[in-house]
């Protein structure tokens, strides 16, 4: 069974639910849980032979109820595997039934390679689509490859039946669905990574709307960090669960912008402290390599993975986009944070 939670995406159902069209057979069938909509969503989604439910309680808006409600429905006549695709998410072909298979087999979460594109390279969505590269492919792939578990990361994601009823209600979480990883992989059900089945998506076109989906999602993937990666790193330790400790560290490590700015700060603290009160070079030298250690990874991913992708002119602008995220980190720093679900706006797609 395919879960589409959509909200007002009158704009981008019909090009997404086209993709999944091709993934439906007897055995996988299509439902839209249009939630609180307000357009065409439901009757777009009707006419393109979907099953839509319609969910309304505008006090309880975001990703997490209308996913909750799709279970609900589900519940009635369960299926063996949930995936679950966002409403504005294109599938490549194949990739549904990879998932389902893989978590059939293993019996567990599975996530898909899920990347965020520009829809036309310029510096800054350039170098967004990378970051969201190195996050969403490679640090994945590199778990992968060590034999550990990924976080969810929204989109793409399959679920056994009976591991998903296990999920705790994720409601109005920003990140729900890194919330969802965790606990399940506390509950024993770590999910993992599968490059075989890949997810597209669109960056927003507009300014505006690219910052606001920047701030809900690295808000509550700060607020996750210092709320959960300490206790799932002891919970690990204390219960010698290397899942859970890989998680925990994995979780630990901030969004590429912060982890620069926050290693740029030590940098200039310890170069104060060498210089005006004598505690010697070891420090600096020490923040110095750290941040050079960033910028080689960086570099290197692009340089593996990021080449048909970002143009090496734009790689280099990496620390600019560091720097015009500034704001961003300083609301946040402030107790700003986003803590309510925005829907993102949509510009339109051509069909696939």
């Amino acid at each position: 069974m395919i879960l589409v939670p959509a909200h007002n995406e009158q704009e981008v159902i019909e090009a997404t639910l086209a993709s999944l069209r091709a993934e439906q057979s007897e055995q996988i069938s299509l439902l839209v849980v249009a939630d609180n909509c307000e357009d065409d969503t439901p009757a777009l989604a009707e006419r393109a032979g979907a099953r839509v439910v319609r969910r309304v309680d505008p006090s309880r808006r975001g990703k997490g109820f209308a996913i909750e409600f799709g279970l609900e429905e589900l519940a009635k006549d369960p299926p063996e595997i949930v995936v679950i695709v966002d409403a504005d998410c294109r599938v490549e072909p194949g990739s549904i039934r990879t998932l389902a298979e893989r978590a059939r087999d293993t019996g567990r979460p599975v996530q898909a390679e899920y990347l965020i594109l520009p829809p036309r390279l310029e510096p800054r969505t350039a170098v967004n689509a990378l970051a969201f590269l190195i996050k969403n492919r490679v640090r994945p792939l590199g778990l992968l490859r060590m034999g550990l578990p990924c976080q969810l990361t929204g989109s793409g994601m399959a679920f056994p039946w009976a591991v998903i009823r296990k999920a705790p209600p994720m409601g109005a979480y920003l990140v729900e669905d890194m919330l969802m990883g965790i606990e399940l992989a506390r509950l024993g059900s770590a999910p993992l990574f599968c490059p075989d089945a890949r997810i597209r998506s669109e960056l927003p076109v507009r300014d505006q709307a690219q910052e606001k989906q920047r701030r809900r999602w690295e808000h509550g993937h700060l607020a996750t960090l210092l709320q959960q990666g300490p206790r799932l790193v002891w919970e690990g330790l204390e219960r010698g669960e290397l899942s859970l400790l890989s998680l925990g560290l994995d979780l630990l490590v901030p969004p590429l912008s912060s982890f620069v700015l926050g290693l740029c700060v030590v940098v200039g603290v310890n170069t104060v402290l060498s210089l005006g009160f004598g505690l010697g070079s070891g420090p600096v030298v020490l923040s110095l390599g750290a941040l050079a250690a960033i910028g080689a990874s960086v570099l290197l991913a692009w340089v593996v993975q990021g080449r048909e992708l970002v143009p090496l002119r734009y790689a280099l602008l990496v620390p600019g986009y560091v720097f015009w995220k500034l704001p961003l980190y300083l609301a946040f720093a402030a107790r700003r944070k986003q803590a309510t679900w925005e829907q993102t706006e949509r510009s339109p797609r051509a069909d696939p």
